[in-house]
């Protein structure tokens, strides 16, 4: 199985996300992730912290149902601070090349009134296409 990621050259330039994923397999979908620990408490005190324990969440699930990092098509994260997420892009950024790589699936960043956890600032959600 592989992923092929596409970005046109009459779009925007993609960075830290890709225009399109195009894949073959089983599709294995990830359910919203927050930074909940072990005992269902958000940790983390800002939006990188979180957005690593929510990728970790998120990965963990993948890995799971027997997928890996590389085989993320699609992302979307959920954020209380829209502005507060893209300041910290470059950090966040840091955190997904270390946990995912230098792949980027498609991704989508939408703004939040607030989360389903009162103290989570961050969520992700995503789909993967792993081998048939």
């Amino acid at each position: 199985m592989s992923l092929e990621r596409i970005n046109p050259a009459n779009l925007s330039r993609a960075s830290g996300f890709s225009h399109a994923v195009v894949g073959s397999g089983r599709v294995v979908l990830l359910a919203g992730q927050t930074a909940l620990d072990a005992e269902g408490r958000v940790v983390g005190s800002d939006v990188v912290e979180q957005f690593e324990v929510a990728l970790g969440n998120l990965l963990a699930a993948l890995r799971a149902a027997g997928g890996q990092p590389d085989q993320l098509a699609s992302l979307t994260v959920y954020a209380v601070d829209l502005a507060d997420y893209r300041s910290r892009g470059t950090a966040i950024g840091a955190v997904w090349r270390r946990l995912v790589g230098r792949d980027y699936p498609a991704m989508a960043a939408v703004g939040v009134s607030r989360l389903w956890d009162d103290a989570a600032v961050v969520e992700i959600q995503g789909f993967a296409i792993l081998d048939p």
